[in-house]
Formats: C-alpha cells, structure tokens, sequence
C-alpha cells in the first residue's frame, strides 16, 4: 500500500497539468430529415497520429496544439473531409454520403489478435478471425492459437480443459462475460465449456490486476468475452462440427429486427458424444459420453436519440457426461464397486441485463447498471465419491462515468452487490454456506492522448464473512517514443476459495481429502489475498514494408494467504490447509509477430514460470506446472476472388517443458510415477475453403504427431484401490483427433 501512495504522489502534479482540447460533434441527417450525431467516426489531425472516434451521440475531444490546423472526418459510406481550424471553438460538422457513382471502396486487414498502443492496462484483444482459426466449439478451447493462455487438461476422467494465466488456474481469474462476472464458484470446473465459440464476437484477456469495476476477485488478470449483438448479427447462422472422436455439434443463430429500436437473436447450441473409445486399451473412457443443450435468448433496445442502449438475455443449459470404464452401465452400476463409473449432470438458468444511458447534453457523463441471476444445480459421483452443488448467484453493479474539469481527467464510480447461497454436499457432508458482499469503487483515469495515461482505483468491500477491506489497483502506460510503450501494474486481490467445485478432479481418485484448519469462516479455511506486480514493453517496428511488434512481460504474483491443495504429502491424500510461509508466481513472456509477407503471419512466444509454494514437505514447485514453454503459430490467407472467397491456413506448435509430478513413491513399484514428466510437443492444424462470404467449410486436426500420456489413469486395474489416481495428467490421454465442419451465413 506505500508503494501505491508514493507513486501515485509522483504522479499528482502530472495528472493535474492542463491540457488544451477542441470539442466538437460529427453530424448527419438521417432517413427523416433530422439532424443525430453520427457514432464511431474517425477525427484525427492530418499527418499526426492524434486521432479519436466519436461517442454514441457523435460528439468527440481531441488534443490539441497551435500547429494542428488540418482536422479530418471520415466514416465509412461518407465523403472524407478535411477542415482548417484557426482557433479553438467547438466544432459542428456534417458529414455527406458518398455519391454512388464515385464510390471508393477500402479495404484493410484487421489484426486476429492485437495489443493496444493507447491503453493503460496490458489488454490482449482476440476478434473473432482468431477464433476461427480452430474449431472452437466452446470458450475453453478459444485460446489454443494465443500464447497469453495456457490451454490444459484437468483429469483423465473427463477430459475437460482447463486454463492457465500467469501460472496460476482459472480461480484466479476473474471471468467476464460482458463484464458481468459468469465463470465462479460451482461453475469454475466445467463453466469454460458453456460458452459457445460461436457466440463469442471478441475476447479482452486483461493481464495483472483488473479494475477495480468488475470486484475484488482478479488476482492473475480477467478476460471478458464480448457476445453478439442482435443489432449487427446475421439473420441466420448455422455451425456444424464433427469429429472423428465421436462428437457432433450444431450451432444455431437467428436474429430478427422486432422495430426501430428492439433487436433479438436466439442462439441454439447442441453437442453430444455417444462413441466409446478406450485407445490405449486401459479399460476406460477416453472421453466422456456427453450430451449438452444450451439455448440463450438475447434482447437488445437501442435509442441512440435519447442516449439509451439495454441488452436482456435469458439462457438455459442442461449438460450431462458419463465417464469411468468402458462398460459401466450406470443403471446397474452406480455408486457400486462393480465397475467404475461416474456422472456428472448439470442444469444451469442465466438472467442478465444492462441499461446505459449517455447524457444527450454532456455525453461525457453516462451511466451503467448491471444486474444478474443464477442458478447452477451439479448432481455428480466419482466411483463412490459423491458431490452435490447448487449454487444460486444475484450480481448487481451501479456506474457512474463523468470527467474532472476536462476529458484529460475521467472517472468512473459505483456501487456493486453480490449474493452468493451454496449448497454443498461432498458425500453425506454439509459445506452450505451464504456469501453477501456490498462494495463501493472509485476509479480515476488521466490520460494526455499522447506519452502517458494510467489508471488508478480503489474500492471497500462489506463481506459477512470476508470481513471488511480494501482493494487497490493501478496501471501506468508510458510511450516513450514511437511505436514503443511502457506499462506497469499493481493490484491487490482477495476470494473465498471453493475448495470442492475447483478440485473435483481429485473425487476421480481414492484420496481421502481432509481439511487440516478449522478456525477460518469458509471450510474452516482464511479468505485468499495476493498482490500482483507487473511490467510490459511493446513495441511496434517496420521491417522490410512489414509490420511487426516485440514484447516482453514480467508479471509476480505474491500470496499474502493462500489455501494450499497439498497432493505430496501422500498419495493417499489431497490436504487442504492455509499458508504457513510463502507462495508466488513468477512469470516472463516474450513475444514476436510478424507479416511475413501479404496475408502471411508468424507469431512465436517463450514463457518462463518460477511458481513455488511452502509445503508441509517444504518449498516446492507446483505440480503439473511446466517451467518453460514455446508457441509458434502461422497463418496465411489467399487473396479474395471475384466471389469473395479465399483459402485460409493455420498451424500451431507447442512445446511443453518438463512438469513435476506429484508424490507417488510410497506406493507400490507398479503404481510409481517419475518426479518429472518427459517434455513433450503438440501440433494443431487447420485448411478453410471459404466459397463465398456466406459459406464456408474447414477441416483440421489436434495432436497431429499422436503424442499421448502413458497411463494416464493410475492403477486403472484396481479403481477402488488404494492407489487410483485420474488427476495426474500432464499431457493428451488420446490420439490425434481430426474434425470437418461448416459454416453458413444469411445477412
């Protein structure tokens, strides 16, 4: 916290410099005659790099300097203006549409994956054109060409994948979807997979401490995933996928203009896999047998003459897997020692809306409200392990936007409420509890549109059994010449841990889980608290006519407190327990992209990771944490035909360092794992034949070169033994896996 304060005393007399802006509003008249404000239009100084675009009621603030005479107006469909400004006034400029027989069309590339120059905060933004570069069927499987994420498996069983940020797992990640918290506390092991690929339009990965807006529970970074809007989504849009693994998908859009102001779009998901397959011949289900159906109706109203903009959603999703050996029947074998199984059903119910509102006469002033519901109902069982959760969540979130003095000094501020009721059941145990937090934010941005900007926040949360405290977050961007950007983070974070629902690939195993603290208020156990430090260098560069940018991170998360998941003690036990010393999380990123040529592109990235913590053994590494890892991906894209159509290329390399492995030498020689696992590579592939812009089909492959975990399931020949294990998996249990798929669209 005395860092925090001295920096931001530095900071003081520079955030309170004045800056001269120019005001001003794009205009037009639209279809009835009258004079709106025209949203998104591009105003910049000609022959600089100072630019902005217009708000949602056109009006914009630019710096500005004697020198800058020539300001320019462009948007798509209008003609492109340039005006002389010889004082400073506020400016009303109406833009003309371009006349159809002198009609220019431009055509530029945008970036798949890109880092911004101008924000703050260190944000990766993932469109919708890296998404396709996979088959993406769901969230958990969108970041497989991004080396910001790392993309892991949690347990042989059910073969779900799991994320990594910063060295940390997704509990520590504050997952968003349009800023509403979605991936916590029962949903955190499986949640990922409920999300549609489909349906997602962009991803923001925000690395180190996030805002202070979104809570107190991002310690390793958030991403948000942005979805659909029914004002701009097509009016129908079919995905069908297959693999030869046995799953089928079929994603649905449909969006209808209801009237000048209301839009809705109905998404319609299904997957399901009802092939067994045992490739390594251990008696068990690779995969999971699964069936999901998730539908979400969305609602958007927009009154862009009045200032409002609301979306409304409503989705239901019923998910069920069956996993265990290869012929376990579960209406004559469950929960019984004759063969081993498991089933995992869920039922989840979304309600969400947003309402903002910009100030027609001040459109620097808006505000936000938020409010969410649900319900996720889990019944499951592993051999003769039971678990049991229903979760039922409101969220609630106020914002207030405005500016101090100037738009050079903005701020945001609110009121947020969260109600959390847990009931929990881990065999005939009773873990039910109720969470209720009401916090209050602030959070000041500066920002002189040139050399330097941060954000500084800070919010005081009210939590019945969290107590009372503060959450401090800061970003400092810096660009000190051209191209090149400097940025610094600290944040502090704090969560109760849902010790069952984020480990439940430990109930695939005969550990008997204990809890060894009993005088905390959640399991017995203290809340989470860590800091997080963090430093990044971007920088942009020409090479050859051919754009390229270099960046290095180095982010350190410190835990003040920590609930240890100890499985070296024994391998007959999986502890729970609070921090007795220190734990951390260090991580270094470099990364290059490049235009290798036209449509030509290489990404590469090396990632260290130090993450350590104090076990009762002693300072360890964390298990299943590989200390170094490479990516390298390329794609490459034909130029369009007269049909608009073109071929598209992706390949993705991965190589995984060594991971340690836990505790297994006390067992039997046969049931013995190596301290360390073998490193090992990964290869992803991907051929699309777009025919038109509405039709296209892909086929692809994971795991090219076959590479598999040698027994991934421990002591598979006796799963009611002492020594079965599904949890110790650091590497594909299956084969390569190849897919084919569609994709149609109706605009």
């Amino acid at each position: 916290m005395k860092i925090i304060l001295k920096i931001v005393f530095i900071l003081i007399p520079i955030m309170l410099q004045s800056q001269t802006t120019i005001k001003g509003m794009a205009m037009i008249k639209n279809s009835q005659g009258k004079t709106e404000g025209l949203p998104g239009a591009t105003i910049y100084w000609l022959d600089t790099e100072i630019g902005t675009t217009t708000n949602d009621k056109g009006w914009f603030t630019l710096k500005y300097k004697p020198e800058y005479t020539k300001l320019v107006f462009s948007f798509v469909g209008y003609k492109t203006d340039t005006i002389t400004i010889n004082e400073l006034k506020e400016i009303h400029h109406f833009m003309i549409e371009e006349n159809g027989l002198d009609e220019i069309v431009i055509q530029a590339e945008k970036e798949s994956t890109s880092v911004s120059y101008l924000q703050s905060a260190n944000i990766v933004t993932i469109n919708e054109g890296e998404l396709l570069k996979a088959a993406c069927c769901n969230l958990s499987e969108s970041f497989e060409t991004n080396p910001s994420i790392d993309v892991n498996f949690s347990d042989a069983l059910t073969g779900t994948k799991q994320i990594r940020m910063l060295g940390l797992t997704s509990p520590y990640i504050l997952i968003a979807q349009e800023n509403i918290p979605s991936v916590r506390g029962a949903s955190q092991a499986y949640g990922l997979t409920f999300t549609p690929g489909t349906w997602i339009e962009s991803i923001q990965i925000t690395k180190g401490a996030g805002s202070v807006v979104n809570g107190y529970e991002s310690i390793a970074g958030q991403i948000n995933t942005e979805l659909r809007k029914p004002l701009n989504d097509d009016k129908l849009f079919v995905n069908a996928y297959g693999s030869l693994d046995g799953r089928l998908e079929l994603n649905t859009h449909f969006s209808q203009k209801v009237s000048n102001k209301w839009n809705t779009s109905l998404f319609v998901h299904g997957n399901l896999r009802d092939k067994k397959m045992d490739v390594n011949d251990d008696n068990f289900l690779d995969s999971p047998l699964a069936n999901q159906i998730n539908v979400m109706n969305r609602w958007q109203y927009t009154d862009a003459v009045n200032g409002f903009v609301s979306f409304i959603n409503f989705r239901y999703l019923k998910d069920d897997k069956q996993t265990g050996e290869i012929d376990f029947n579960p209406d004559t074998h469950k929960l019984t020692t004759i063969k081993y199984g498991s089933e995992i059903n869920t039922e989840r119910f979304d309600a969400s809306a947003k309402l903002g509102y910009v100030f027609p006469e001040t459109p620097y002033n808006s505000m936000g409200f938020q409010v969410a519901y649900s319900q996720h109902q889990q019944d499951s069982y592993f051999g003769l392990n039971q678990y049991d959760i229903n979760h039922k969540s409101v969220y609630s979130n106020l914002l207030f936007n405005s500016i101090l003095g100037s738009t050079l000094h903005k701020y945001k501020t609110g009121i947020s409420f969260t109600h959390d009721s847990y009931d929990e059941y881990v065999n005939t145990t009773d873990f039910g509890r109720t969470e209720n937090s009401v916090g209050g934010f602030f959070e000041y941005s500066y920002d002189n549109l040139d050399d330097f900007s941060l954000i500084a926040g800070l919010r005081l949360d009210f939590h019945n059994l969290l107590g009372t405290f503060v959450t401090p977050r800061l970003h400092i961007r810096y660009a000190p010449w051209e191209k090149g950007v400097l940025r610094a983070s600290v944040g502090r974070g704090k969560r109760s841990a849902n010790i069952f629902a984020e480990n439940q690939q430990l109930f695939g195993s005969s550990r008997v889980m204990s809890i060894l603290n009993s005088n905390g208020k959640i399991y017995g156990l203290n809340p989470e608290i860590a800091w997080n430090y963090g430093v990044s260098f971007l920088q942009g560069f020409n090479l050859l006519d051919k754009k390229g940018t270099i960046t290095v991170d180095y982010y350190s998360t410190q835990f003040q407190n920590q609930v240890v998941v100890d499985v070296d003690e024994s391998p007959q036990e999986a502890l729970f327990y609070n921090l007795d010393g220190n734990s951390h999380a260090n991580n270094l990123q470099i990364e290059f992209n490049y235009e290798l040529a036209t449509h030509l592109n290489l990404r590469l990235a090396y990632k260290y990771y130090d993450v350590k913590t104090d076990y009762l053994k002693g300072s360890l590494e964390s298990p299943l944490q590989a200390k170094n890892r490479f990516f390298a991906n390329i794609g490459y894209e034909t130029q369009l035909n007269a049909k608009g159509g073109n071929w598209r290329f992706d390949y993705t390399f991965n190589w995984i360092g060594q991971q340690r492995l836990p505790y297994t030498a006390s067992n039997p020689v046969q049931y013995q794992l190596a301290e360390n696992s073998p490193s090992y590579s990964l290869m992803n592939a991907q051929i699309a034949k777009v025919f038109t812009p509405n039709f296209e089909v892909y086929v692809g492959g994971e795991n090219l070169a076959n590479y598999r975990q040698e027994n991934p399931i421990l002591a598979s020949d006796n799963p009611f033994g002492a020594y079965f294990d599904s949890s110790i998996i650091y590497a594909p249990i299956s084969r390569g896996m190849y897919y084919a798929g569609l994709r149609y669209t109706l605009n």
